[in-house]
């Protein structure tokens, strides 16, 4: 055996545990996707993407989804594609379908992370990136329900791993790399406008190759260089602009759109409403600084936290000491560029920030790939240690994986909800943070009443809707009960009460039929209140 295939062998160990683990995902969510209820935006979107398939149908006539609600503001990919795959198999439920595609969307962005992060830190780095975004709740938990921020994180893992493609081939990408690089852009941009924030981070690595190449080759050849390798990527900003067209059409119906777009979202266009953060109900323009930071810091598993702090602390170091070419360099500085500064642009600018941190799906990708930098660093170093240490060292990773597995195993299928020990998990996390915040529990709760009532048939109202008042996604509710039931406001009519097991959602004194639960806490109850009026779904407080 030769000195080459002793070396190789780790490796391909590597790779062949990453494989396992891909192909294992795999095999979970195809068993599960079905668990996962829906949320505040499911209806909606499952209606723009008829809207944008009827666009398409009638030849582009028809363009009522150029006007639909604020959606068009939005690419539509996703919607889109779930639409045309709910018209091929049309005895599948349309929801399902958008589940199982979420699945296959999210493990896509799983093989991307992978295929970066192996070319930044090797095949261990590769895998621990792709073990680390697999625990990582705000990932793992959104890929399967989140339309708009899930495959937006994939999008912008593509564009990451075109660059990093690119700047191995500095200053000449290859014509592969470029149509990547225009793919990638225009699925970045057509999924959400916030794409274009993505120039921050190729900007940083252009002009940090630039500044060091100049240092040693002189500013005439460095900049030469530079400009060869931008002229040869703007190559791919027309097919980019061709596939930001037909996942947004709206966004190239006019040349300044997506400038309208981002217009848009720069101002809060919502009447204001209470999140509680902290222990507090505050109103979602007055949010602290600390939002964002605080809640990655208590939604993050512990493992996750450290690898990639020190991946960010390694990334900075190597890219301003390190050794290697200064375009190669310039690729870990890309991902530290893409992690870090959409965070700091938040805490800076204090925009108006809700739903927990699931706007900032899109840069878990790059937190993974941080994260799985240092591990292989540290699994480097360990390499001079005994076999027994170097054991132990596997073992710490292997059980900060496995600990949070369980954790998402007791969850499921709401894993969007983790909160970690350093926050006392959800039965100290409720009360103090938002849980459940998109109503993903009405989907087993409706199961339930629908149990109950088919007990009780006989004793329930005859010819007629059982009504049902909600407080929490009104149109999810109405979807996941079916057409048994009428869903209502009026607490005063109702038969039953559904409610999430969110502070802005009244009690009631009435018999409790059904009760989600996850390690003692509730995320959604259905109470029997005929004959039980009360004032309002609501909490007096809202």
């Amino acid at each position: 055996m030769s000195f080459r295939e002793i070396d190789r062998r780790p490796g391909a160990m590597a790779d062949a545990f990453t494989l396992v683990l891909l192909a294992a995902i795999t095999v979970i969510a195809a068993l599960t996707f079905s668990d996962y209820g829906l949320g505040w935006d499911d209806f909606t979107h499952s209606q723009y993407g008829d809207l944008l398939y009827k666009y398409y149908a009638s030849g582009m006539t028809n363009q009522k989804a150029f006007s639909f609600v604020n959606l068009y503001y939005y690419g539509g990919g996703f919607d889109l594609l779930a639409n045309w795959l709910s018209r091929i198999f049309p005895f599948v439920d349309v929801f399902d379908i958008r589940r199982l595609l979420g699945g296959v969307v999210g493990i896509t962005g799983l093989f991307v992370v992978w295929r970066i992060a192996r070319r930044l830190s090797g095949p261990w780095g590769g895998f621990a990136a792709v073990a680390l975004l697999l625990i990582c709740p705000l990932y793992y938990g959104h890929m399967f329900m989140n339309a708009k921020d899930a495959p937006f994180a994939v999008a912008s893992a593509g564009l990451i791993y075109a660059m990093v493609r690119a700047f191995d081939e500095f200053p000449n990408p290859t014509p592969r790399t470029v149509i990547l690089f225009g793919l990638a852009l225009g699925l970045a941009i057509g999924t959400r406008v916030m794409g274009l924030m993505s120039g921050v981070f190729i900007v940083t690595g252009i002009g940090f190759t630039l500044v060091a190449e100049a240092r040693s080759l002189g500013l005439r050849p460095a900049l030469g260089r530079a400009l060869r390798f931008v002229g040869l990527l703007c190559l791919g900003l027309p097919l980019a602009y061709v596939v930001m067209g037909v996942i947004w059409p709206w966004g190239v119906a006019e040349p300044l759109n997506p400038l309208v777009a981002l217009k848009y979202y720069s101002h809060f266009w919502e009447v204001p409403w209470h999140e509680m953060f902290e222990g507090r109900p505050i109103l979602v323009p007055d949010m602290p600084r600390s939002y964002v930071p605080t809640l990655f810091s208590v939604q993050m598993p512990e493992l996750f936290l450290g690898l990639v702090i020190a991946g960010f602390a390694g990334a900075v170091v190597t890219a301003l000491f390190g050794k290697d070419k200064p375009a190669r360099r310039a690729r870990i500085l890309m991902v530290a560029v893409a992690a870090a500064f959409p965070v700091l642009l938040t805490v800076a600018a204090r925009p108006v920030v809700y739903n927990g941190i699931r706007h900032f799906v899109f840069i878990t990708p790059a937190l993974s790939i941080l994260g799985g930098f240092a591990a292989a660093w540290l699994w480097e170093k360990a390499q001079s240690l005994p076999r027994m240490a170097r054991a132990g060292v596997a073992a710490v990773f292997v059980l900060g994986v496995g600990l949070t597995a369980a954790d998402f195993r007791s969850l499921h299928p709401y894993e969007y909800t983790y909160y970690n020990r350093i926050a006392g998990g959800i039965q100290r996390a409720d009360g103090q943070f938002m849980l459940d915040y998109w109503g993903l529990a009405f989907k087993q709760a409706a199961e339930e009443l629908d149990e109950y009532v088919e007990q009780h048939r006989r004793s329930l109202p005859q010819g007629r809707k059982l009504r049902v008042a909600v407080c929490g996604p009104y149109f999810a509710a109405a979807a996941e009960l079916g057409p048994r039931y009428e869903t209502t406001y009026d607490s005063s009519s109702a038969d039953f009460y559904l409610k999430l097991g969110e502070f802005y959602c009244a009690e009631v004194k009435a018999p409790q039929l059904v009760k989600i639960e996850r390690e003692g806490v509730t995320y959604a109850t259905v109470y029997d209140v005929r004959g039980r009026p009360f004032p309002s779904v609501f909490a007096d407080r809202q």
